[in-house]
């Protein structure tokens, strides 16, 4: 998870880099899940501030809350940071980029969620993304920022590269979308979204068959060319707990709350969703999809458990 800067203050926290390898288990949501509603109106009960539902297929409005109310997004923010990577023109998934000592002084510095990346270890671009996207490494995302930006210096090229996801964001038609963070630590307090947009950019992300295969890992084990292994987790539980469910991201901070991104397929439909700021974000997204799939009955939902030491968020 990454600690946001609320406006003018950043409040740091604690995270601890995590490899463990040990056979996950299953917490069962806590309270009972109500049966949902198949009304027009909508699913009920989502505590989410901001949410918002769409059929992928024909790209249509399926359900929204404060659809279009600007929140500060947390780590959801990766999700365009992978596409801005992914899409690149004549982008090489197999460059190997070299891990500097910024990027782990980084995480350091604000307390953030970490890929426990080791200096002068070389991963590839692709290996980066499973780093950036499933233990949501803040530090992976300074890595690829820095190596797909553009400048003389490590802060004009992470300049650059955030630039470069406004532009996305403005040829994806996000209108309510700004950021000032290549992770979601925003040191000014513009990184924000809407639920509709996310949506938005999650449905154009998962065109790209990279990030589709990245975001619906559970788990990856991913070697550095020293042969230092890195073992790391999926944060979000949704995934491998929910069937059909294939990513996409989480995102925690102090004033963005709890966050989720989120898609799944049953029968060739793809819903994908995203919830801002919600006290119980996997009951929410669990009613949301139930209403979508027209689930007669709550689908009573086990959560993936992480295993002791993997990164929150």
């Amino acid at each position: 998870m990454t600690t946001e800067r609320p406006l003018r203050s950043l409040t740091r926290g604690t995270r601890r880099a995590g490899a463990v390898a040990v056979t996950a288990g299953a917490v069962l949501i806590a309270g009972p899940l109500v049966a949902p509603a198949q009304a027009a109106g909508g699913p009920s009960g989502i505590k989410a501030k901001g949410a918002f539902l769409l059929d992928s297929g024909p790209n249509k409005t399926l359900w929204s809350k404060a659809a279009d109310t600007k929140r500060e997004m947390a780590s959801t923010t990766k999700i365009m940071t992978a596409a801005v990577v992914v899409t690149t023109k004549g982008v090489d998934l197999d460059r190997k980029v070299t891990v500097k000592k910024a990027y782990r002084d980084y995480v350091a510095q604000y307390g953030a969620s970490t890929a426990d990346l080791k200096t002068g270890d070389k991963l590839t671009v692709r290996q980066l993304l499973y780093g950036l996207m499933l233990p949501s490494g803040c530090d992976a995302a300074y890595a690829l920022a820095d190596t797909f930006g553009s400048g003389s210096t490590t802060a004009a090229r992470t300049k650059s590269f955030i630039s470069k996801m406004n532009k996305k964001a403005a040829d994806l038609g996000m209108k309510n979308t700004k950021f000032d963070s290549f992770d979601g630590i925003s040191k000014t307090g513009n990184n924000y979204s809407t639920p509709r947009d996310l949506a938005k950019l999650a449905r154009h992300a998962l065109g790209n068959a990279t990030f589709k295969t990245v975001v619906k890992s559970t788990k990856t084990v991913q070697k550095a060319t020293n042969g230092r292994t890195y073992t790391w987790y999926n944060t979000n539980k949704l995934l491998g707990s929910y069937k059909g469910v294939i990513g996409i991201k989480t995102g925690t901070g102090t004033k963005a709350g709890p966050c989720l991104v989120f898609a799944a397929t049953r029968d060739k439909r793809t819903v994908v969703g995203a919830i801002l700021n919600s006290s119980d974000r996997y009951a929410d997204a669990t009613k949301m999809l139930d209403w979508a799939f027209k689930q007669k009955t709550a689908t009573k939902v086990t959560l993936r458990q992480l295993p002791p030491g993997a990164q929150q968020d």
